[in-house]
């Protein structure tokens, strides 16, 4: 029976000469779900997501993502998913069907396979008029659909979003959410960070980490109850303050 899980990790830890940014996190997260690691700045998500994505190696303990181990088959892992950084992460100076073709070239995909792709997300997105306008003349909210959509080109098994609405309004936040559950329907995993509390509300389970440690996980709904309170912003603060 295949296993579920497509991210596994066990005690995972990253250090930086004599300070532990990531300290033996251990958690699973299953195929299709949306997953979201939580955490104020600082708190070790954005390092461990590096490690997981196969860029960063860990100091020890284990990872296997979409089935590979992220230090033994890292180029295999980074095939395997797709990725969408905190800062915007297309190329302003291309247009954005250039953007969608060379991103779609580094992801290995056939030229007649690419031109169906560019065109149906251009259909999706609903951008006809503006495809062969530069990025930089998006607006923000526009810019990270269009990552996300392209992150998507290759049918990745799963795809990392670190931050991914930072800065935009909260209708454009909404609407990425609404990409997010369509492609987590399909099967595609979804792992992202978030500073928004309000977010890990439509997440299916939440990690929240602080001071490089995972300190929760469970379901918003079961979180809340376990902290007895009305909002993942106050179980937020309410670990936070344990912690001091």
């Amino acid at each position: 029976m295949e296993n579920e899980n497509v991210i596994q990790v066990e005690n995972l830890t990253k250090m930086f000469g004599d300070f532990t940014a990531v300290n033996e996190i251990s958690f699973e997260v299953g195929k299709g779900e949306v997953f979201g690691f939580l955490g104020a700045n600082g708190a070790g998500k954005t390092t461990a997501m590096k490690m997981l994505i196969g860029i960063s190696k860990p100091t020890s303990g284990e990872a296997a993502v979409a089935g590979f181990d992220v230090i033994s088959h890292a180029e295999d892992v980074k095939k395997s998913i797709g990725y969408m950084s905190q800062k915007f992460s297309l190329y302003n100076d291309l247009t954005i069907k250039e953007n969608i073709v060379f991103f779609g070239g580094i992801y290995g995909l056939q030229k007649s396979v690419l031109k169906e792709k560019t065109q149906a997300l251009i259909d999706e997105l609903g951008l006809h008029d503006h495809a062969d306008e530069l990025v930089r003349s998006l607006p923000l909210g526009w810019k990270q659909k269009v990552a996300f959509s392209v992150a998507l080109l290759h049918n990745p098994k799963i795809i990392f979003l670190d931050e991914p609405t930072g800065g935009v309004d909260p209708i454009t936040r909404r609407q990425f959410w609404e990409m997010i559950y369509r492609e987590a329907s399909k099967g595609v995993t979804i792992f992202v960070t978030t500073h928004y509390m309000d977010e890990a509300e439509y997440c299916d389970r939440v990690s929240i980490m602080v001071e490089g440690r995972i300190e929760a996980l469970d379901t918003p709904k079961k979180l809340k109850e376990q902290f007895k309170v009305d909002s993942m912003n106050e179980v937020f603060l309410k670990l936070a303050r344990n912690i001091e």
